[in-house]
């Protein structure tokens, strides 16, 4: 399990885009399983057989195609959604100016903490971008300063946000 743990973080560290890593041509079905899954998703003690019923398509199809998405890159990651605000939490996003070669070793570190949603690469001097999710501003404080002294990586930005503006972002894959 901690073999298959690092593969994972170092191909997360690579930052892979879904076309990168092999095309995939998504036929119908897959196009209306993505679809589904980004508004309709069935909150369930058993979600795949809800959207199985509803989409008429065996529970193990539905299973196996998801699992494919995720392999390919197509699908990053199944979750939930919520306002940190909304439960006490704070939220933040921050920018780090990462020497090439430490990119790996800063993202795995990174990716170590419950409270990063996500973090991608970016052009520019300002090249590595996550967000992260605590219960206080003190907790991200310390957080960053953890990373920063476990990585080496002294410049990283705090950029809490002043106002919130949350933007529906759904691929139609019709």
């Amino acid at each position: 399990m901690k073999r298959r743990m690092k593969k994972n973080v170092r191909e997360k560290a690579l930052f892979k885009e879904a076309g990168e890593k092999g095309k995939h041509v998504l036929d119908q079905t897959d196009r209306i399983i993505l679809n589904e899954i980004q508004k309709k998703f069935p909150v369930t003690h058993r979600p795949f057989l809800s959207l199985a019923r509803r989409l008429q398509i065996k529970e193990k199809e539905i299973l196996a195609r998801v699992q494919r998405l995720k392999e390919v890159g197509i699908i990053r990651r199944i979750g939930a959604s919520f306002s940190a605000s909304a439960v006490g939490f704070t939220s933040t996003l921050c920018a780090a100016r990462v020497p090439k070669n430490k990119i790996g070793e800063f993202v795995a570190v990174v990716n170590t903490y419950p409270g990063v949603t996500h973090n991608y690469e970016r052009g520019g001097d300002y090249n590595i971008w996550f967000t992260l999710i605590a219960p206080s501003r003190k907790k991200i404080d310390k957080i960053l300063s953890e990373i920063s002294e476990n990585t080496g990586v002294k410049e990283i930005l705090n950029l809490p946000a002043i106002k919130t503006f949350k933007i529906a972002v759904d691929f139609n894959f019709e």
